[in-house]
């Protein structure tokens, strides 16, 4: 439930209301009590007509002239944008009678505009044109600049992968994602306009526009006169104003859809087309090196928040500046416009774009078949949800919008970035199985950014492990699970028990810090090693009552139970063994019962695997980390 305003705040509240509707009020209370007089006073008709006539020529110049400007003012930084910005916003800033005088240098008799027009341009509308122009234009500039900025970039960055180009990204996803701020600044610079005074009135004295018409009448005669040109514009705000509540009607229906799916289409299929890449990447401080030289059909890219997984994507799409070189299948990608790669990319926004249905942003694609984008509004359970907006979808539904969507295309490749990181557990696993059996039945090529290694062990064949944008280690998902390069790779996979150590002078052991571990098999005596224990064969016990430590057998360790988590299912016991070394068993019946009480851990010789590895600079020796 909201909560009501502070009483304070609806007290100051009410007292602006008042301050502006009491004078309203009050003429409106004038008119009808009045004698309608200043109907009939001869200019009053042309002079609305001016000013209507000058207003709309200037807003449009000010759309065509002004909205791209403020898209560039968006979307660059730098000092000549800034500069560019405040140069823009200095005619808010100028008394208008200020602003007149400055015109007529530029447009005033003795000018070169003035004599090329005979000296006369002050004298026509267009002089009119050019004083309204410069006051108002600002304001459709500052407000569509805010309007711009609020739209997300990874926007302009999907329909680029959806195969439109920049101009129509600015016009199809730039336009009507700032269309509510440019609608605003629209209707502010044309009443501006339309009620400028004192910039006309020094530049452009004939043909009278409204206000100059009504002062004319205020100077020259009884006030009544002017109430009725001061109704009209009060008309002819409150019209303009209710433009603005106006909303985009739908483009697309029902119609097309039964349309659409009325023709045959079979499920797709895709020609097989392993990727592979060399790639160097900059955002900002931020450098990204990172390749697979060997070609993948599905990869999985794992790393922690901030590692270039991301930015990894948007290379292989082209829609971010890099350096190298991208191959997917026979097709060499390096010097290919992200429009023109037929790649399919599905954010971790999502990116659906504002205002259009399910499925207009199905349909979005330059690319993308009606019959195809059927097929996959139903293979996807969309179809109840097709005259939906964006923000009328649950993450879930949005999440299967923008994959339909990237699909619809029939895209070479597909590129997920976190596409299941902000939905509930049962549907993220749902969603997991139906993007693998859709690898599985179309052969899609992907590579999926995530950080969850279960995730990239279930969609992926092939796993770059990545931090600080270099490659830490690259392989086969298998290969890489069972024989992780370091402990920070292991970490990353969400490994538990993996530490290094190394093998002892009999070849028959280990020594990890103070614990030693017998092996089964082991390098050669010397060798610095990773190893690994499963969590279901790391045996705890109690200490028994009565020998406490005279009963540990050989094998055994003593440790200390730190934590015991119920999983439902089975339970993880986390110990702490000497040298400040964590292990954690999983157990469905677990021996021990609290946390703190002393144990025994044993550890079979079969169950624990090594594997050489380059000795690992200044990293732990525990085997606890994650």
């Amino acid at each position: 439930m909201i909560s009501r305003p502070p009483r304070p705040l609806l007290w100051l509240g009410g007292l602006l209301a008042v301050y502006l509707g009491y004078p309203l009020l009050a003429f409106a209370v004038r008119v009808a009590s009045g004698g309608q007089e200043g109907w009939n006073v001869p200019g009053l008709w042309p002079a609305v007509g001016v000013s209507v006539i000058s207003s709309s020529a200037s807003l449009l110049i000010g759309v065509i002239t002004g909205v791209p400007l403020a898209y560039i003012l968006a979307r660059r930084n730098g000092r000549l944008s800034a500069a560019v910005g405040v140069l823009v916003q200095l005619p808010l800033a100028l008394p208008p009678l200020i602003t007149g005088i400055i015109l007529i240098y530029v447009a005033g008799p003795y000018s070169f505009l003035g004599r090329l027009s005979g000296q006369r341009l002050t004298e026509t509308i267009w002089g009119l044109i050019i004083a309204q122009s410069f006051v108002s234009i600002p304001f459709l500039v500052v407000v569509a600049r805010s309007a711009f900025r609020s739209v997300d970039p990874a926007l302009e960055e999907v329909a680029a992968t959806l195969g439109h180009g920049p101009l129509a990204r600015f016009l199809r996803v730039d336009v009507p994602g700032a269309s509510d701020g440019i609608r605003t600044g629209m209707i502010l610079m044309w009443l501006r306009a339309f009620g400028e005074f004192g910039t006309v009135v020094i530049l452009a004295y004939h043909p009278y526009s409204l206000p100059v018409y009504v002062d004319n009448l205020f100077s020259s005669g009884p006030l009544s006169q002017a109430e009725a040109p001061t109704v009209l514009a009060f008309v002819v705000a409150v019209a303009a104003i209710a433009l603005s509540t106006l909303r985009r009607l739908p483009q697309l229906g029902a119609g097309e859809r039964r349309q659409a799916r009325a023709q045959p289409v079979a499920p797709p299929t895709a020609d097989a087309a392993p990727v592979a890449f060399d790639l160097t990447a900059r955002a900002g401080e931020f450098s990204l090196r990172i390749a697979q030289p060997t070609a993948s059909r599905r990869l999985a890219v794992v790393g922690p928040s901030g590692s270039g997984k991301s930015l990894t994507l948007r290379a292989l799409a082209g829609v971010v500046g890099s350096a190298g070189s991208v191959r997917c299948g026979g097709i060499d990608f390096t010097h290919i416009d992200p429009e023109r790669r037929r790649v399919g990319y599905v954010p971790q926004g999502y990116g659906l774009i504002p205002g259009r249905t399910v499925w207009e942003q199905i349909r979005f694609g330059l690319h993308a078949d009606g019959a195809r984008a059927a097929w996959w509004l139903e293979r996807l359970e969309l179809t109840s949800l097709a005259e939906r907006l964006p923000h009328q979808l649950s993450g879930g539904q949005r999440q299967r919008v923008s994959l339909a969507r990237a699909l619809a295309s029939d895209p070479r490749l597909l590129l997920l970035d976190e596409p299941f990181s902000a939905l509930d557990a049962p549907v993220r696993a749902r969603l997991q199985r139906e993007l693998r059996a859709l690898q599985r039945e179309t052969g899609l090529t992907t590579v999926l950014v995530t950080h969850d290694p279960q995730e990239a062990a279930m969609l992926a064949d092939d796993v770059l492990v990545i931090a600080d944008g270099r490659v830490l280690q690259a392989g086969p998902v298998g290969d890489v699970f069972r024989h992780p390069a370091s402990t920070q790779v292991a970490s990353l996979l969400g490994l538990r028990n993996v530490g290094t150590g190394i093998i002892t002078a009999d070849g028959r052991h280990l020594q990890s810090g103070e614990l030693r571990l017998a092996v089964a098999e082991a390098p050669r005596a010397g060798t610095q090693v990773l190893w690994s224990v499963p969590m279901e064969q790391v045996q705890v016990d109690p200490v028994p009552l009565a020998g406490g430590g005279a009963a540990i057998r050989p094998g055994t360790t003593a440790g200390v139970v730190l934590d015991l988590i119920d999983l439902g299912t089975c339970v993880e016991i986390v110990v702490a063994l000497a040298g400040r070394l964590e292990l954690t068993a999983r157990s469905t019946a677990p021996a021990v019962t609290r946390a703190g009480d002393p144990c025994l851990v044993r550890i079979e010789p079969e169950a624990v695997r090594s594997w050489p590895v380059a000795v690992e600079t200044g990293t732990p020796a525990s085997a606890g980390q994650r």
